[in-house]
């Protein structure tokens, strides 16, 4: 009889397969179906130990040999262990080829210096080479101030063959009135300049003016300058005179001139200065205006100046010593600032009968105060 031990029916009933699966098929055909299973009984007592059969083959046929697994990761390396004793040198083995050479080392320092030898014998000199050929000739150059400007002339004196220029001057200062123009400019040299005629300056706006130690040395008895014309200027030149002279070395005529920063001085007189020869510095002549001295020395003169009737201007920061002062004759002059050195004048300003009074002589004792403490003689 055939069951499906799955899930089978042994006629009456029936049972899942894990029921029986101590079973064989005859035990479920005879005893299993016969009805319901009754209580298992207790256990009888242990049979005895059969024989023991005969000892299996020890092992079955060796199975398939499996894939082999991941190699595993290396383990770390162990401590090095004691070198071993040297073994015996062995046999001297054949001598290489040579290598290439090497780089040249750096040079070492120098040593110290041998002693000097003895000095050879001088050799023959040499015959002298020809003399090379001559350059060209180079452009020459632009000439200094050759072309004359009336409006800046030159003099040097005793020059030769002036004309005027810088390089070229004129030899006189009465060449230069010559040909100077009106606002125009004489300048003289260093050096003497001798005056025996007068030189009448009769242009206007006029400039004459000397370099250091540029003299005019009156050497006859005239007036050297007379000045006719208006606005000229006389500066920075040194008159005196060979002999005394009973002359002024400037005299003014015109308006509005300028007279500064000159050394007027006389020659050497013995005595008392009332009996010197009268000369003097600067003479302005009636009707003379506006005309202004300034900035001069003047000493050894019997006078620094005689102002003139109606005469006017302004007399400023002069010195004067061994002289008879400043003489006022009806003249309109402001003094202002002007000193007096040594020898002392004898009078420093002179004020003659018929000067106006008030402005601006008076008062007297402003008058000297404004002058380095004057000496004032007051005539009028």
């Amino acid at each position: 009889m055939s069951k499906n031990f799955d899930n089978f029916n042994c006629g009456n009933c029936s049972f899942p397969r894990d029921l029986f699966v101590s079973y064989t098929k005859k035990d479920c055909c005879k005893n299993v179906c016969v009805g319901t299973r009754g209580p298992t009984g207790a256990t009888g007592p242990t049979g005895p130990t059969g024989a023991t059969g005969p000892t299996g083959p020890s092992y079955g046929p060796t199975g398939a040999t499996g894939v082999t697994g991941a190699t595993g990761a290396t383990g770390p390396t162990g401590a090095t262990g004691p070198t071993g004793p040297a073994g015996e040198q062995g046999a001297q083995g054949l001598k290489g080829d040579i290598g290439p050479t090497g780089p040249t080392g750096a040079t070492g320092a120098t040593g110290p210096q041998g002693e000097q030898g003895p000095t050879g014998d001088v050799g023959a000199t040499g015959a002298t080479g020809a003399t090379g050929a001559q350059g060209a000739t180079g452009a020459t150059g632009p000439s200094g101030n050759t072309v004359f400007n009336p409006y800046n002339v030159y003099v040097r004196s005793n020059a030769v063959g002036g004309i005027g220029t810088q390089s070229n001057p004129l030899p006189s200062l009465e060449d230069a009135l010559d040909v100077v123009a009106n606002n125009g400019t004489i300048e003289l040299y260093d050096g003497t300049y001798p005056i025996d005629t007068t030189n009448i300056i009769s242009k206007n706006n006029l400039t004459i003016k000397g370099k250091p130690n540029a003299t005019i040395l009156l050497t006859a008895n005239v007036v050297p300058f007379l000045i006719t014309g208006s606005g000229n200027t006389v500066e920075g030149l040194t008159f005196t005179s060979d002999n005394p002279y009973p002359v002024e070395f400037i005299q003014v005529g015109g308006n509005n001139n300028v007279i500064r920063q000159n050394i007027i001085y006389g020659s050497v007189q013995s005595g008392s200065s009332d009996t010197w020869v009268t000369n003097r510095g600067i003479v302005t002549q009636n009707s003379s205006t506006n005309n202004w001295i300034d900035d001069n020395i003047f000493y050894s003169l019997r006078q620094a100046g005689y102002l003139n009737p109606n005469s006017t201007g302004y007399i400023t920061h002069n010195v004067v010593f061994n002289t008879r002062g400043w003489v006022v004759d009806q003249a309109l002059f402001e003094f202002s600032g002007n000193s007096w050195g040594s020898p002392e004048n004898a009078v420093d300003i002179a004020l003659l009968s018929g000067t106006t009074s008030g402005v601006p002589y008076d008062s007297v004792s402003e008058l000297q105060q404004n002058n380095s403490d004057a000496n004032v003689s007051d005539q009028r």
